[in-house]
């Protein structure tokens, strides 16, 4: 149970939630310790792949997810809703970005679907501009047809990023305008491009740990697993229905970290949002506990991130960790 492999050394596809839930409510201590094991039977302990996100188009989304600030439903939030960039400026933001290290580029549209159109044909220029550079491109989009993930694929696209947010019971309390089955679609489609899944979920919302316990099961049931799986700290805005919700505790989000090494071996774990709250000493255990992936930068989409200069001190302090490039 402890390995993620069934009995003849293959990954498993069937962890039940029960089991899960047993796995991530273990001593803290035997949970990083087992979860150190698995990663560094697959990984490279001192790889940690570091990527940038930029938001092609911010703000006007029709959905209501409770915890974002670029909902057109969240009124009362403070947000500078900006145009859909266009392709050349977004390829030289990636130049930028490769430059300060960063191996993987993601763009975000607020969309609640992806539309045939002139925004489309430029994200897939998008696409196109950053693969030239020699990156990983990423996209989110909202949901997607599969002639449109075909057309991502055709264009280049390593990834495509849909999280599932959190576990299907409690999904009703952050969205309601869009299904559980929606995001499920949109990943199947995804996967049947060919191109590389990019979900997970964000804790702090006010679910239970039997919800994370379920938002990982699901995540494990996909055959591959998702070979991004980001983990989110709610980071709290004014203005949304989350606003007042507490601070996460940093031990969540290793608890978090650790199980879904356990559960998707193989995967990239990657510290998403909230990591600016985070102190160096615990993202070091996140790492030692199965993380081998940041977002680096100032901002992700529109809240605020670990800055370039404090993730630079950050590497050099645990030495060694590198991108794979």
């Amino acid at each position: 149970m402890s390995t993620g492999t069934a009995e003849d050394g293959t990954i498993r596809h069937d962890w039940s939630v029960d089991e899960i839930a047993v796995l991530m409510d273990l001593p803290l201590l035997e949970l990083v310790g087992r979860a150190n094991a698995v990663h560094r039977a697959n990984h490279d302990p001192n790889e940690v792949q570091r990527a940038s996100l930029l938001s092609i188009k911010t703000g006007g989304c029709p959905e209501d997810c409770a915890y974002c600030s670029q909902s057109a439903r969240h009124a009362e939030v403070d947000l500078t809703r900006e145009k859909f960039l266009d392709p050349a400026s977004v390829v030289a933001l990636a130049e930028q970005a490769q430059a300060n290290g960063a191996e993987r580029f993601c763009m975000g549209a607020a969309w609640r679907r992806v539309k045939e159109g002139r925004e489309f044909d430029a994200v897939l220029e998008m696409v196109r501009g950053v693969r030239g550079l020699g990156m990983e491109a990423c996209v989110t989009l909202g949901m997607l047809e599969p002639h449109q993930a075909q057309r991502l694929a055709e264009a280049g696209l390593t990834a495509y990023n849909h999280n599932l947010d959190t576990g299907p019971d409690f999904y009703g309390e952050i969205v309601t305008t869009r299904t559980y089955a929606d995001r499920i679609d949109t990943l199947t489609s995804v996967r049947a491009a060919g191109i590389e899944l990019c979900s997970g979920g964000i804790i702090g919302m006010g679910e239970t740990m039997r919800d994370r316990a379920a938002m990982l099961q699901v995540l494990a049931g996909f055959d591959p697993h998702p070979e991004s799986v980001p983990v989110n700290a709610l980071v709290a805005v004014e203005g949304t229905p989350l606003a007042d919700r507490p601070p996460v505790d940093p031990l969540e989000i290793v608890r978090m970290v650790a199980t879904a090494r356990l559960v998707m071996p193989a995967s990239r774990v990657r510290l998403s949002a909230g990591r600016a709250a985070l102190s160096r000493e615990a993202q070091i255990l996140c790492f030692l506990a199965g993380a081998n992936s940041v977002f680096y930068g100032d901002t992700l989409l529109t809240t605020p991130n670990a800055g370039l200069g404090a993730d630079a001190a950050l590497f050099d302090a645990i030495g060694g960790a590198s991108g794979r490039g």
